[in-house]
């Protein structure tokens, strides 16, 4: 029972178990969320800070609350951050006891300053403004880091949140300014340099030196106590004929998303390439509803083929034509055609927009007609600059991403050890995963989990619906299916091998997002189930309960 006034709330203490929690919407729309140890309660904010997710819709895995929708995690001792994708913790709220009930003042937060009292002799210096790069020189900030920190970004923007480029901000749904990391004044408000439009040519890791250039070629060496590099990955140009002309678009930045919105009007639309950025495009465009036509075109017969199976698959493409969308599998495009066409006007800039694009010719000889082409033909790792070290997938790190003493390489282009190996993955929760790690590293920090104790999530918005994915499988071919996919509400589990004992090291839903949780916790605890298990009925939820106790 709640009784909410202005600024309190009073709640019954036996609605909520021993080691478990619940949460409260209030008439304004706000959420509390109150967690239960025996006889200690503890109030807070149960509004994701990320997403603005009902936390108590979530999981509570003994000490750790997890987000249902994006898996951000927090302590339910103290509201802190354990995992990404929210940047900060929880607000904690004063409670007082009432006999059976407790007293909630949300008008009274509990808080714990942080004193900026620490390394504040040194110089960290972050080159690449994405999301490694932000939630480094963020959590450095939030953990006491009394040194100047200074974040060099090749892009004009402060760090965004670049996911929201292909989902809803693509789709005209958000502003730019929502895309904002931290907000506008993120920088200003935590004492960091934030230099823009500039680039580092360099790297000297050995000595923990940049070289800096604007853009009117004046450079500088600059040396750091702790050198961060996270510059993030570039989209691939296919070796096709005509690639590289005007009205061809790759979209990886804000300024590549505001020409896609200013170009794509009123036009024919070819999208090269069936991975979740293809996908993502498809479905933000069709939701903008300004084109006149959009065609994907795919090597194979799937779309987002490495991630689920033919099953998931095929549903995916049924929402897809479903809203308009035409596919065009089996197909290598060798050829993109040329005519001169000035296609639209991009109002930001005031400049024009020119397309020389006439269509795709493919290897059958077929020919479609395009005003521009998309081409979402996947990435690499922008390693240049530290071409010394560089592995052909990436800069091998150790747990904590540093590759030298005080040098750091996290990202898109760190090959680091987690919870599932060795390996580079190009996910946004992953990046802000290093920043945590890299900035409690160099915090000497040992309360933050190292990245062996995590573990891969990534999520897809396709038409309001969101696929979500967590661990990381070789193929998608060895899996079970639970659900029903005409009513998008399934999990799926992918395995190494057609093994009755072999253990799922990845899973992928669509509406049961509570199983997913669970899944994850296990997964990270070392005790992902069995294909076994999982045929014979298992409880994950209750699984996941009974190991965290």
């Amino acid at each position: 029972m709640t009784d909410a006034t202005i600024n309190t709330v009073t709640i019954s203490k036996a609605d909520i178990p021993s080691g478990g929690m619940k949460s409260y919407k209030q008439e304004d729309d706000s959420i509390i969320l109150i967690t239960r140890d025996d006889d200690e309660f503890r109030a807070f904010d149960g509004k994701c800070p990320h997403a603005g997710a009902d936390l108590g819709n979530g999981l509570r895995c003994g000490n750790r609350v997890v987000c249902p929708w994006h898996h951000a995690t927090f302590d339910s001792r103290d509201g802190t951050l354990l995992e990404p994708i929210a940047t900060k913790g929880l607000t904690q709220y004063e409670l007082t006891h009432d006999g059976d009930n407790l007293t909630i003042d949300t008008s009274t937060q509990v808080t714990g300053q942080v004193e900026s009292d620490k390394l504040t002799d040194t110089h960290t210096i972050i080159v690449g403004g994405g999301g490694a790069g932000f939630m480094t020189a963020d959590q450095l900030r939030q953990g006491g880091y009394g040194g100047k920190i200074t974040l060099i970004s090749k892009d004009d923007k402060a760090p965004y949140n670049r996911p929201l480029l292909s989902k809803a901000f693509l789709a005209g749904k958000m502003d730019e300014d929502k895309l904002l990391l931290g907000g506008a004044d993120w920088a200003s408000n935590n004492n960091i340099e934030l230099r823009l439009n500039q680039t580092v040519s360099e790297v000297l890791p050995d000595e923990a030196t940049v070289v800096i250039e604007d853009n009117d070629g004046n450079s500088e060496r600059q040396t750091a106590d702790f050198l961060v590099i996270a510059t993030g990955a570039k989209p691939n140009l296919p070796p096709i004929k005509g690639a590289e002309m005007d009205g061809v678009y790759t979209l990886r930045s804000m300024s590549d998303a505001k020409l896609i919105k200013a170009a794509s009007h009123d036009q024919r639309v070819v999208i090269i390439g069936t991975g979740f950025i293809g996908m993502e495009t498809a479905s933000a465009l069709a939701q903008a509803g300004t084109t006149a036509s959009i065609t994907v075109i795919g090597q194979g017969s799937r779309v987002m083929g490495n991630i689920v199976s033919e099953t998931v698959s095929n549903a995916l493409i049924k929402l897809h034509k479903e809203k308009g969308i035409n596919f065009v599998f089996d197909a290598t495009v060798d050829e993109i055609t040329k005519v001169d066409r000035q296609v639209g006007k991009d109002g930001d800039n005031n400049n024009q927009a020119f397309s020389n694009v006439g269509g795709v010719t493919l290897s059958s000889g077929e020919h479609i007609d395009a005003d521009i082409v998309i081409l979402g033909t996947g990435v690499s790792p922008r390693t240049e600059i530290l071409r010394e070290v560089n592995d052909p997938d990436g800069v091998q790190v150790d747990a904590h991403l540093q590759l030298r003493d005080g040098v750091y390489a996290l990202g898109d282009i760190a090959k680091a050890s987690n919870q599932m190996g060795r390996m580079r993955i190009e996910h946004w929760r992953v990046a802000l995963q290093h920043g945590m790690v890299t900035a409690a590293a160099i915090l000497n920090d040992d309360s933050v989990d190292s990245l062996e104790a995590r573990i891969p999530f990534f999520w897809t918005m396709q038409y309001g619906k969101s696929l979500r994915y967590s661990g990381h499988a070789e193929t998608p071919d060895h899996n079970i299916l639970f659900g029903t996919l005409d009513t998008h509400d399934y999990i799926e589990y992918y395995f190494d091998d057609d093994g009755e004992d072999t253990r799922a090291s990845a899973a992928s839903t669509l509406g049961r997002d509570k199983e997913l949780v669970a899944f994850s916790e296990l997964l990270r605890r070392g005790h992902a189930p069995t294909r076994a298990q999982l045929n014979a009925g298992l409880d994950i939820i209750e699984q996941a309960h009974v190991l965290s106790r």
